[in-house]
């Protein structure tokens, strides 16, 4: 895939990998055990606070793509920003990069509190 594809979608990655969660699903399920967390906000938003254990990968930052080919694309992800929009995004690159089950936080981080 080329980075402009990437960038700027080649429209063959559908949403049919994404499931958006409610608070109380996300809950649930990230209390299962280990998971994928990535909180795609700046690492300025992360740090006034975010879910426990999730891990920083600022969608905004040119090396997003790479940092995230270093998940693990066979298992679940579950993705949250402020409220909504960027993980949606997100969730879409993540389909590209070959990621089978995305999972995001309905309302984003807003919600969660």
């Amino acid at each position: 895939m080329s980075i402009f594809s990437f960038l700027f979608g080649s429209g063959n990655a559908t949403n049919a990998n994404v499931e958006v969660l409610s608070p109380e699903d996300f809950k649930q399920r990230i209390a299962k055990g280990k998971v994928q967390l990535i909180d795609v906000r700046t690492p300025g938003e992360f740090r006034m606070g975010h879910i426990k254990k999730a891990k920083n990968i600022n969608y905004f930052s040119t090396s997003f793509a790479e940092d995230c080919t270093k998940l693990d694309n066979t298992k679940p992800i579950y993705l949250y920003c402020k409220s909504g929009g960027r993980s949606r995004q997100a969730s879409r690159k993540l389909a590209k990069l070959g990621f089978e089950e995305i999972f995001d936080l309905q309302g984003g981080y807003m919600n969660w509190r």
